[in-house]
């Protein structure tokens, strides 16, 4: 182990008391950009990079350096940029890739192995070959980079004793964390965490790492399973993007695990909004209206039945504040499945004073011009209805 490193179980190791701390790491510069259609310029990468950084964000791995030059230079150029948190490039298991990494400067690297017969046989490897180039590589890299970790790709669909001995052999090469990753998606929660109860023993220091894939829509799930089985760090993107169906979402998670009553992480939440839609813009992909955590309306409420609750009680029908996230309050419209009590509210914000034999005619007139318009109503269209159905 080179001078200095601190051992990344010592880092996520607990306190005598109080919650374990989840070591964070976002991929979005490396597996996000592997999305179709996504390519960041070298000051996007820098503005993605340093918000994140920003944001509390323990680890970014940051690209490819066997990509070509022009990546090699995007890397280096973050690496100059001195940012709290540490950087790790990614390689396959080639010392070739591995030269590439250490010009580029990242005091990590992640060095990716298949696992799975599938990608065994379609790499034409064996599993020989890979125990053997683990040993042989993690010799070359541990004087040179502050973090080694290895990658089990493909590890959910891999041989149950096969990955057992990878995971056995990356701890007795002395590499600091072992990345478990549902390449294609194909996991579900409870099959992740019986699985990281029974890898825990077999890493002894050497930390474990879940990199969940969305492809049956549960990757944050997966995620989440496997942090609560006890694993000690997991990767993620930003708004999900990646490859097919995309990746863990880096803010699903971050306030998933901050609402856990055991673990937590260094990330504020309340960065990650401004975050999210920095990558929607640069990826020109829109986040849906609903999207958890960062959709415009997941914290908008037309229910009658809602709205009259969360106006005595905001936690009624909202699991955390919008607050947390530096979001404004929860949002009340006017609409079809509307109540008295929020067009009393909504008026009385509008400065109008709702006289109660005519919040009955509002109602039944909200309600016929929200069905008419199949959406919901602003506060100037409530008051425009106002004056012409009421007054």
């Amino acid at each position: 182990m080179a001078p200095g490193v601190i051992h990344n179980a010592e880092r996520t190791r607990p306190p005598a008391s109080g919650p374990c701390h989840v070591w964070m790491i976002d991929t979005t510069l490396r597996d996000g950009e592997q999305a179709p259609g996504v390519a960041f310029d070298r000051a996007t990468k820098v503005a993605i990079a340093s918000r994140l950084a920003e944001a509390g964000v323990d680890e970014l791995e940051v690209g490819t350096p066997a990509m070509g030059a022009s990546v090699r230079k995007d890397i280096r150029a973050l690496v100059e940029l001195g940012l709290d948190c540490r950087l790790t490039s990614w390689c396959r298991a080639l010392k070739s890739d591995l030269e590439l990494a250490v010009r580029c400067g990242t005091d990590g690297v992640h060095i990716s192995f298949p696992v799975s017969l599938i990608l065994l046989r379609a790499m034409g490897k064996s599993q020989d070959w890979v125990l053997a180039q683990l040993d042989a590589l993690a010799a070359w890299s541990l004087p040179r980079f502050r973090l080694v970790s290895v990658g089990a790709q493909d590890a959910l669909r891999a041989p149950p004793d096969f990955l057992r001995d990878f995971i056995a052999s990356a701890a007795r090469c002395g590499t600091h964390r072992v990345r478990i990753a549902d390449t294609v998606g194909l996991a579900r929660p409870l099959q992740v965490a019986d699985l990281v109860r029974d890898l825990i023993p077999r890493a002894g220091r050497t930390t474990l790492e879940f990199h969940g894939h969305n492809d049956l829509g549960m990757a944050t799930a997966n995620t989440i399973a496997a942090i609560e089985a006890g694993i000690q760090a997991v990767s993620m993107t930003v708004n999900g993007i990646g490859e097919r169906a995309g990746n863990a979402p880096l803010e699903q998670v971050a306030v998933a695990v901050g609402l856990l009553d055991n673990r937590s992480t260094s990330i504020d939440a309340r960065k990650l909004v401004k975050i999210s839609r920095f990558v929607s813009r640069s990826t020109h992909r829109p986040i849906p209206v609903d999207q958890p955590i960062t959709g415009e309306a997941v914290f908008r409420h037309e229910s009658g039945i809602h709205c009259a609750a969360i106006l005595k009680d905001p936690t009624t029908y909202q699991p955390f504040p919008p607050e947390m996230l530096g979001r404004e309050r929860a949002q009340l419209v006017a609409g079809r499945h509307s109540g008295a009590a929020v067009l009393k509210h909504l008026m009385a914000e509008a400065g109008v004073v709702l006289p109660g034999e005519k919040t009955g005619r509002l109602l039944r007139a909200v309600r016929a011009e929200a069905l008419r318009k199949h959406t919901a109503l602003s506060s100037c269209d409530l008051l425009r209805l106002y004056q012409r159905s009421v007054t």
